[in-house]
């Protein structure tokens, strides 16, 4: 039996986590944190390389630019949905390990084919597409954590891994102009496109946009392999784990988290595309690392306080400030292409950043509690059997959903892109679809409060 397969695994039990557990969830929650980095950057990659296209040659229009932004949210969303059940099938270290390595295709793909501005646009489609693959991951990185730490602990775990890892998205959005202004792999890294910069000719590596992930990518990958663990307990099959599809919770969960992590990738990938569209004057990659940074810090802090005052109160205040964020957002936009402050544009739009950064961790928080809290009411009268079979139900159970409910809500990044390039192209502003947030948002404020967050509510977390 391999060496990193934990054939004893009860974080529940103080004694054993005190002596063995807390140390080996750490190490597998410390190098599954840096591997989800590097998933997220690559998912929000065409977000920042979009908006560089014209100036390396790349000749597109505005509505195919947005379908590159909104592409990989599509194939990650779905390749969620298959890799929130591999954890228990595969092991949480192989899984990770593979997932990673699988981010050095379109890694290459892209550093190669945006050497060439002659690259044709299906080439780029299809790059987009498997940029999903970074997308895919979450699920997986999100359910093997969970199933490490003891319940007391989860919101703030889930948290940090999802919340780090989300600095991915700013990461890419910040390192990118960087990299692409230099070159940084000499001839291995292909000649230079020639862009016009404040009416000035200068030298662009866009390839680099690809190419600076790959020796992080490795590494993550080796180290995954070398240092994280499998559990022997959390082993299930497919069959095992598709009990959740039964589950009232876990549909409604999955409708919450669209609202909470779907804004926040939707937006993450559609704001700079946003910016430039409503606001020329500005360059947006000065600042649209901005918002998925303050998202990214404000998660762990979801996570900690639902930990301290329940997911539902937090989640249902959380939505409640989404509206008014919105709101606030369609008050400095310009209309019909006259008046707009973008100044106060980006604050409300960072402050809707921070919301949906608490909103990831709250309803995150919720999850596990609300099928510990099922399973074990399902198990009374059963005995201490009873108990510690309720226990690992639980356990796989919540795993699933938080993987499956991470799947569903990334379809919000789909659908916030080509929201805001369908609303512009049909009315010519983006406030069609800032309604139609707020009419979904209001939606979520009501399931939350009814189901979790109101007196006697049917499960109270």
């Amino acid at each position: 039996m391999s060496t990193h397969v934990l054939q004893r695994w009860e974080p529940e039990n103080p004694g054993f986590w005190q002596q063995t557990g807390a140390r080996i969830a750490n190490r597998n929650l410390w190098i599954s944190i840096p591997a989800l980095m590097l998933a997220f950057s690559i998912w929000m990659l065409w977000s920042v390389v979009v908006v560089n296209l014209d100036r390396a040659g790349f000749m597109l229009s505005k509505n195919q630019m947005f379908w590159l932004t909104a592409l990989p949210a599509l194939s990650g969303a779905t390749l969620r949905i298959f890799y929130s059940f591999l954890v228990p099938v595969f092991g949480g270290r192989k899984w990770t390990a593979i997932s990673t390595a699988s981010l050095l295709i379109p890694a290459l793909g892209m550093g190669f084919a945006l050497r060439d501005p002659s690259t044709s646009y299906p080439t780029l489609l299809i790059l987009a597409l498997l940029c999903g693959l970074g997308g895919g991951n979450f699920s997986s990185s999100m359910a093997n954590i969970s199933f490490f730490f003891p319940k007391e602990k989860k919101g703030l775990a889930t948290g940090l891994n999802a919340g780090i890892g989300n600095l991915g998205v700013s990461l890419v959005q910040f390192a990118v102009p960087v990299a692409i202004s230099a070159g940084m792999f000499g001839a291995l890294g292909g000649d230079p496109q020639q862009a016009m910069v404040k009416g000035a000719a200068t030298n662009i590596w866009l390839q680099n946009a690809g190419f600076i992930w790959v020796l992080p990518i490795a590494l993550a990958s080796l180290a995954a392999w070398f240092g994280m663990n499998d559990i022997a307990d959390a082993r299930a099959s497919f069959a095992d784990q598709a009990v959740i599809f039964k589950r009232k919770h876990n549909w409604l969960m999955c409708w919450l988290y669209v609202g909470t992590f779907g804004s926040f990738i939707g937006f993450s990938a559609g704001f700079a595309m946003l910016t430039k569209t409503l606001f020329p004057q500005v360059d947006p990659t000065a600042y649209a690392f901005l918002g998925p940074l303050v998202g990214s810090l404000t998660r762990p802090v979801g996570g900690w306080v639902s930990d301290k005052l329940g997911g539902a109160r937090v989640t249902l205040f959380t939505f409640v400030g989404m509206i008014a964020a919105v709101l606030g957002v369609m008050m400095f936009m310009p209309v019909n292409g006259q008046g707009g402050d973008f100044n106060g544009f980006l604050a409300m739009f960072i402050v809707l950043f921070a919301l949906t950064g608490l909103g990831n961790g709250s309803t995150f928080r919720m999850i596990p509690v609300i099928f510990l809290r099922e399973r074990t009411q399902a198990a009374e009268g059963r005995g201490e059997a009873g108990r510690k079979q309720a226990l690992a139900e639980a356990a796989k159970e919540s795993a699933a959903v938080l993987g499956f409910s991470g799947a569903i809500g990334a379809y919000g990044g789909f659908f916030i892109p080509r929201s805001f390039g369908t609303s512009l192209e049909l009315t010519g502003g983006a406030q069609a679809a800032l309604y139609c947030f707020i009419a979904f948002y209001a939606t979520c404020v009501l399931i939350t409060w009814w189901q979790y967050a109101r007196r006697n509510a049917p499960v109270p977390c």
